[in-house]
């Protein structure tokens, strides 16, 4: 993967990239921006890479010669280059390498950036009146994560919970709620009754075309801005909505600078249909009103008023956009949302764009696949949905039967169970590409070995453990020799990479980049503290390097495993 220029450069392997860029820039007619590292396809060859495809017939050479040449001829400070075919590939020496990695863990900026951008993440946004199944997963930790990312970077994040408050599905929620609502079932379950209620219309509706009418008639009522009983039944069935979204919330962690629902943007709709026909791009089409997206290569245009002269999910996008541009002027804003809702995306950014709305180019749409049950897709019309409070409390209790047994005697392991519980579940969606499905499968999500969010808490948890059982400050960097730990080079390479593992989350909008990090650190930490006795060496300047290691990885662990949203334990 090339590695951009950083302007970070005591930030782990970025320092030594920094000096290569700028050695090879003074060898050559290139610019320092110009050149991009790569990592060797072994890591034997090295912790960098320069390809010279591009650059050798400038130099009157092939590939191979320019490699060669310049291995000969190029010197670098702490660095060993060999050619390899038309690749020149780059050694940190190892005393050098533990020096600057173990120096950089102790900064606050470790993995930071100065990026000073507006970055507004919308993301979770459930529906009101139904549960957050599993399938609400992806949005609501993916979207957090890489929240979290970007402000890492530098980032001013504005993050926004677009709640789906609005809409036909509530004129049958409420058609139904007339019908068979039942306040003693409310009352005792309100989500799982609306949920009953919601499935009960779909099944009825299609014998009952009475129905259909029925929630024409209630949405039209919603929407007409009066105080009316349709109006009032809503807003209890929000109320009730919100309280059950807040204590999933709580249990990720995940805060909300905005919570604005559809509804939010309902008293500018008007003025939004207004300004879309100031622009020239609205059509009639047998009542309702359509923008034609031909122009722009999309065959279905936009349809953002009914024939019943309601409003749809497109026109409320809409003006959500224009709200958010007016108000914070944002350099990008991000909408994690399913892949089935591509088309929608493209359909409104492409309504935007034939309005002149140059802005619109900084929106983007970040897709991910879907979570399915083994038996199909998640289906709320059908019932066939597993809520995400089940998923967080079957985890937590396998959890803590796992707690029991290993740590018997640990402290408030109710708490400690619902770290590792949390974790698990967070983790596993994150290690897998955000555009591919999950099948959801409870033996895989709530494995506790292998590539998985408890191993790498029970890693940091064992680096509190030895340094608590050191009974000593944790040694200073400055008094210690980094060169007595030069051996475990494959740990600070794996923990120096990692600041450009969290610019590579950030730049793909891809969280996996940044566990799959966390991952090879913690197979490279267990290695360590496997092969290197870090307590009772008998040499007092080995144990306080050792035990500094210990430090950074512990330290390195938990500001990845942050960043992703996954607890970290002190003990386990």
């Amino acid at each position: 993967m090339p590695t951009p220029p950083s302007s970070h450069q005591g930030n782990g392997l970025d320092a030594f990239a920094t000096r290569i860029r700028q050695s090879l820039a003074e060898a050559s007619s290139l610019t320092v921006d110009a050149i991009l590292l790569e990592r060797p396809r072994q890591e034997l060859h090295g912790e960098f890479a320069f390809p010279c495809f591009r650059f050798a017939k400038a130099a009157g050479k092939n590939p191979a010669e320019l490699a060669s040449a310049l291995a000969s001829t190029l010197q670098i400070e702490d660095v060993e280059l060999t050619a390899v075919g038309p690749f020149l590939n780059f050694s940190i020496h190892p005393s050098a390498l533990a020096q600057v990695v173990l120096a950089s863990t102790l900064r606050d900026d470790f993995g930071c950036a100065q990026e000073n951008l507006t970055t507004i993440v919308e993301f979770s946004s459930p529906n009101i009146a139904k549960p957050m199944h599993v399938g609400h997963m992806r949005t609501t930790v993916i979207g957090a994560a890489l929240s979290r990312i970007f402000q890492r970077l530098g980032h001013k994040v504005i993050r926004i919970n677009h709640l789906g408050d609005w809409g036909s599905q509530f004129g049958k929620l409420v058609a139904a709620w007339q019908r068979w609502g039942s306040e003693e079932a409310l009352e005792a379950s309100p989500i799982a009754h609306l949920l009953e209620l919601y499935v009960h219309f779909h099944k009825e509706a299609e014998t009952d075309p009475s129905l259909a009418e029925e929630a024409k008639r209630a949405f039209q009522e919603l929407e007409s801005g009066e105080d009316n009983l349709t109006r009032a039944t809503w807003k209890r069935f929000t109320e009730l909505s919100l309280r059950e979204f807040q204590r999933v919330y709580d249990r990720f962690g995940i805060t909300f600078d905005y919570v604005r629902g559809e509804s939010w943007y309902e008293n500018q709709l008007q003025d939004v249909l207004a300004w879309l026909e100031g622009c020239g791009v609205l059509e009639e089409d047998d009542g309702a009103f359509i923008i034609d997206l031909s122009e722009e290569g999309i065959k279905t245009p936009c349809l953002v008023k009914t024939t019943h002269g309601t409003t749809l999910y497109a026109t409320r996008d809409i003006a959500a956009a224009k709200s958010r541009w007016e108000e914070f002027h944002f350099d990008q804003m991000l909408y994690v949302v399913g892949a089935e809702q591509t088309l929608h995306f493209q359909q409104f950014k492409a309504a935007l764009k034939k309005c002149g709305a140059s802005w619109q180019e900084r929106m983007e749409h970040i897709p991910f696949g879907l979570i399915r049950l083994t038996e199909g897709k998640l289906s709320t019309r059908e019932g066939r949905v597993i809520s995400l409070s089940e998923v967080l409390d079957r985890a937590v209790d396998l959890a803590q039967k796992a707690v029991e047994e290993k740590n018997p005697e640990l402290a408030d392991k109710k708490k400690v169970a619902e770290m590792v519980g949390v974790g698990a579940v967070v983790f596993h969606d994150l290690k897998h590409q955000r555009q591919k499905d999950v099948i959801f499968n409870w033996q895989e999500v709530l494995s506790f070995e292998g590539d998985t969010g408890p191993y790498l808490q029970y890693t940091h948890a064992r680096c509190c453990s030895i340094l608590r059982k050191a009974e000593r400050p944790i040694p200073s960097f400055s008094a210690i020799q980094p060169e007595l730990v030069q051996d475990g080079r494959d740990l600070f390479v794996a923990m120096g990479r990692l600041p450009q593992a969290i610019r590579d989350a950030g730049q793909k909008r891809e969280p996996m980049i940044l566990a799959q990090a966390l991952l090879r650190i913690g197979a490279a930490g267990n290695a360590f503290y496997r092969e290197h006795r870090v307590l009772g060496t008998g040499d007092e300047e080995l144990e306080k390097a050792r035990l500094a290691t210990i430090d950074a990885l512990r330290r390195t662990l938990a500001l990845g495993l942050e960043l992703l949203g996954v607890p970290v334990p002190e003990e386990m």
